[in-house]
């Protein structure tokens, strides 16, 4: 029994991965050029620079196509200084210099002024692919910072400058380790960025639903062995993993991430309503049994559809990967701009095969832990059972929290925890031999009464904020705590628009009501007083992406982005600061950080 418990996971992975992979692995196409040809830029000393050239393997760039300019208008260039290339008959141009692997370049720079100067420079360069193709040719900027023109080449710091190429934010970078590393060198390494995430709110609530799975999954008021709550808790994470390599392949390749699709109000509250139902079975309401004339042929461990069928509960993971995070961090954004930009299907899934599977990790830790944590039977394992019913029902409000007002789910949130207080006995006398766990029941139970009258006090008294419910009683509430003022803008038209018309720098949030990550950046990041003082002078636009519409989707599209949050920084001319973006959540001082590069 414990051989086939185990077994059918690892089965049912293998099939569903390989079907996986053989179908969506297509002929070989060819990369997009800013993937193929990555340039980077430094200071060398107060008078030359160094372009350096990363060329994919089987591409190569012209030796005699590249075209430099600057600005301002007060630098010049000098004649560049280019190594010597590998000869090569070329079906374009005949015989020709290219460059393979890697080209570095060097530019001298006349200039009329002293001291630091920023400097853009417009690389324009041309290459092709053995395989057959020929890009035209491609221009890119590329922002560095000149030092003083006396300083010497030994003061500049070898390492390259922030800002040097669009690739440069930590998407991008991960999107490089696609290119460069050993595909067990990435597997391993998307396994971690899972473990990573598994420590984010997105993966929270997923703990609560495997945890009731597993309590569910006990008979006749039993409780499950280490090997069943092992067995579940693996049928829970490959579904998963196998979810997240679908629908992020599937993002890739067309721009749209499902788990957006699927955040609407039908689709969550149907979702919201199979928790509900769940619950209610975990008060003893009823007992969620496959039709008798079935349960004779299908085995006992499918009997119970909440807990018992490794199927089951592997469609669970699934929806659980699809409904319960939908954010989108640096790891998931690197792994979609590869796909997106190579169609290269089958090592992008397997590298999100391996976070869903690093994401799981601490799910596997719930399942074999579940022997020995929880009860065997009796009184204490009702108990688990109604806890985990009041968990379930907690799920639901939170699945439902972003399609609903505020006042709804902080009356939920209320009701939720003072209920339960009344059941643990918080509003009655302990007896007079009381023994250490009433005690201790009777303190949680008080906690959770007076959270949850704060809540209600809070609620009536017209707040809004569910983590501070009574702060609206304060009267001098610091200016400092509040978020920063975005003005919401609804088109690409209307954005271009306030760019072109903002005459200074803009910062672009990208939000959603159902993304986590926003909300954190909009409590802890962006009330943050420093940031305040930072982005003073800035025009700070927003792109509330919760419906997903058609406008929403263009958006997104525009910048290449599969989903918030994610940040986008432009110049007082309107032109993007390449290798600024932020995608994810970032605190207070990492963002500060990001900022300090822009002066």
């Amino acid at each position: 029994m414990t051989f086939r418990l185990l077994f059918s996971p690892f089965l049912f992975a293998f099939i569903v991965f390989a079907f996986l992979l053989s179908t969506l692995a297509a002929a070989e196409e060819f990369l997009d050029p800013a993937v193929a040809f990555q340039p980077s830029v430094r200071a060398v000393d107060g008078q030359s620079i160094e372009v350096r050239f990363e060329i994919a393997k089987n591409y190569y760039l012209y030796r005699d196509k590249f075209r430099f300019a600057a600005e301002p208008s007060t630098v010049q260039l000098g004649k560049a200084i280019l190594p010597p290339g590998k000869e090569k008959h070329d079906e374009t141009f005949g015989k020709v210099e290219v460059y393979y692997d890697q080209a570095v370049i060097r530019l001298p720079v006349e200039r009329n002024s002293s001291g630091p100067l920023p400097l853009i420079l417009k690389v324009t360069s041309q290459g092709c692919a053995d395989a057959g193709i020929c890009y035209p040719p491609q221009q890119q900027q590329l922002g560095l910072q000149l030092p003083d023109r006396t300083a010497a080449a030994a003061e500049v710091p070898r390492a390259a400058p922030p800002m040097q190429g669009p690739l440069a934010d930590e998407s991008g970078r991960i999107a490089q380790l696609f290119k460069h590393a050993d595909f067990w060198v990435l597997f391993g390494s998307f396994f971690g960025f899972g473990l990573l995430l598994s420590l984010t709110p997105c993966v929270f609530p997923m703990i609560p639903i495997l945890s009731s799975i597993i309590v569910g999954s006990g008979r006749n008021g039993h409780g499950v062995s280490h090997a069943r709550g092992f067995a579940l808790s693996l049928a829970y994470v490959i579904g998963m993993a196998v979810t997240y390599a679908a629908a992020g392949v599937a993002a890739g390749l067309t721009g749209t991430l499902l788990t957006a699709a699927l955040q609407n109000p039908w689709v969550l509250g149907a979702f919201a309503a199979i928790f509900v139902v769940l619950s209610l079975s975990m008060f003893g309401f009823y007992e969620l049994q496959l039709p008798t004339v079935l349960q004779s042929r299908v085995s006992e461990e499918a009997s119970h559809l909440h807990g018992g069928s490794l199927p089951s509960v592997a469609a669970m993971g699934a929806l659980s990967a699809i409904i319960v995070g939908p954010c989108v961090a640096a790891p998931l954004a690197g792994a979609l701009l590869y796909i997106g930009q190579t169609g290269d299907a089958a090592l992008g899934a397997a590298a999100l095969f391996a976070m869903g599977l690093g994401m799981g990790v601490p799910l596997l830790a719930v399942g074999m832990s579940a022997g020995t944590l929880l009860p065997k039977s009796g009184a204490w394992m009702e108990a688990i059972k109604k806890t985990f019913g009041v968990i379930l029902l907690a799920t639901a409000v939170w699945l439902v929290s972003p399609v609903i007002p505020v006042v709804v789910q902080m009356l939920a949130w209320a009701l939720l925890l003072i209920v339960p207080a009344i059941y643990l006995h918080a509003l009655d006398p302990l007896p007079p031999h009381a023994k250490g766990w009433q005690r201790f029941w009777k303190g949680i139970g008080i906690v959770m009464l007076l959270f949850g009258a704060a809540m209600l006090l809070g609620t009536l008294a017209g707040s809004r904020d569910p983590l501070q419910p009574l702060s609206v009683l304060r009267s001098n509430a610091a200016s400092e705590s509040r978020p920063l003022a975005f003005t919401r803008v609804r088109s690409l038209a209307e954005l271009e628009t306030r760019i072109a018309a903002a005459g200074k720098p803009v910062l672009l949030d990208f939000y959603a009501d159902w993304c986590v990550s926003c909300k954190e950046m909009e409590r802890f990041t962006f009330t943050d007083a420093r940031v305040h003082a930072r982005l003073a002078g800035w025009t700070l636009l927003q792109v509330d992406v919760t419906a997903n519409s058609d406008a929403d989707q263009a958006l997104l599209q525009r910048f290449k982005l599969y989903g918030p949050p994610g940040l986008i920084f432009f110049d007082r001319n309107g032109q993007e600061i390449e290798g600024l973006r932020v995608v994810g959540f970032q605190n207070a001082e990492e963002f500060l950080s990001l900022l300090s590069r822009l002066s």
